[in-house]
């Protein structure tokens, strides 16, 4: 019998999805207070009179999730106050408040975090939230940022994962896949700038803005909780696209215990996108479908419904439907072959 106490199981050979399945059985002391935990964007707890409390957080450490290479600090300061609000927005909340904690090693400068702050606060300007506390500490290594964000809602407002039923529709917002583009980008200009043996990094990124600026400096999609505050429709689910349309496609899955089908050629993929992945001679589609931080919403809705939340908000696009086929993805590629995805 194999000895669990000497085992030694890897993280990436299980996997993040499986680890946090993991998480959920030491959750503490029940509080009937908290309506939702691990499982949705947001942990969601109730402060009564019909109002709900959204929380969530988000931690990035340097050479992980950013490389100040090409990345300038005003810039990673706006991009994680996006991460952190995204979430609240796929709750269908309104974020109010941020705490961020900083671990700062001591090869970074006053000036070089006060930029970083510039950008948290032109983010919260942005959002219309306030930075509130958070904690600052010393650091043996890498810069680490931690950002707590929270929310309200009315209860009955709130948009779950979990409740799309068979035959809704799949949208989403905006186009996926710049992100990643952008990323391609700045990757290929530090890689010849490492190569050239130059003191100074002046990448070239001419023709380029767009994507580039999808990856250094995204925008959390509030324009869409606003849309639904002028109309009674409702999406059935909903989720921000933050780590790929597949890995958030597991996730509403999982949440509803759906499958769905998905129309490739429909997914919306920029120009600017496609011209990247064309120079990199990669799948414009493993872009839209694996690429993150595009902080896109998707969401699915009623079919009756869709035409009108198109006259309130136009800025989405039908890419499938939910199926009964549960936790099956079926791509349509609109040619003969097609393929199936097993999402659990």
């Amino acid at each position: 019998m194999k000895d669990k106490e000497n085992s030694f199981q890897q993280i990436q050979d299980l996997g993040f999805a499986k680890l946090i399945e993991r998480f959920k059985k030491r959750t503490g002391k029940k509080n009937d207070k908290v309506l939702h935990g691990i499982g949705e964007d947001c942990s969601i707890f109730d402060c009564g009179g019909g109002l709900v409390q959204c929380t969530t957080t988000e931690i990035f450490q340097e050479g992980v999730h950013f490389d100040l290479t090409y990345t300038p600090f005003h810039h990673l300061g706006y991009k994680l106050v996006t991460a952190a609000v995204s979430d609240i927005y796929a709750m269908n909340a309104t974020p109010e408040q941020i705490l961020i904690a900083v671990a700062i090693p001591n090869r970074y400068s006053v000036e070089m975090m006060e930029k970083f702050y510039e950008g948290v606060d032109a983010a919260s300007q942005d959002y219309g939230i306030e930075v509130s506390g958070g904690d600052t500490t010393a650091s043996h290594q890498i810069l680490s940022i931690s950002v707590t964000a929270t929310g309200t809602a009315k209860k009955e407002d709130l948009i779950l994962r979990s409740n799309s039923s068979e035959g809704d529709i799949i949208c989403v917002t905006g186009d996926l896949g710049s992100a990643l583009a952008g990323l391609r980008i700045l990757l290929r200009e530090k890689k010849s700038w490492q190569e050239s043996g130059q003191q100074h990094f002046q990448p070239d990124l001419s023709g380029y803005q767009e994507v580039v600026q999808r990856q250094l400096v995204p925008k959390a999609r509030f324009d869409f909780t606003e849309a639904l505050k002028t109309t009674d429709i409702r999406p059935s689910s909903l989720i921000d696209v933050s780590q790929g349309l597949m890995n958030e496609l597991r996730a509403l899955a999982v949440s509803s215990g759906n499958g769905f089908e998905v129309y490739s050629p429909a997914i919306p993929i920029s120009l600017s996108t496609r011209k990247v992945a064309d120079e990199m001679n990669e799948d414009v589609d493993k872009y839209a479908f694996y690429g993150g931080e595009d902080f896109e919403l998707l969401f699915t809705i009623p079919e009756p419904l869709v035409e009108k939340f198109k006259a309130e908000f136009d800025d989405f696009v039908v890419i499938g439907k939910v199926t009964g086929n549960k936790g099956k993805l079926q791509i349509n590629t609109g040619e003969e072959n097609s393929y199936e995805v097993d999402l659990t």
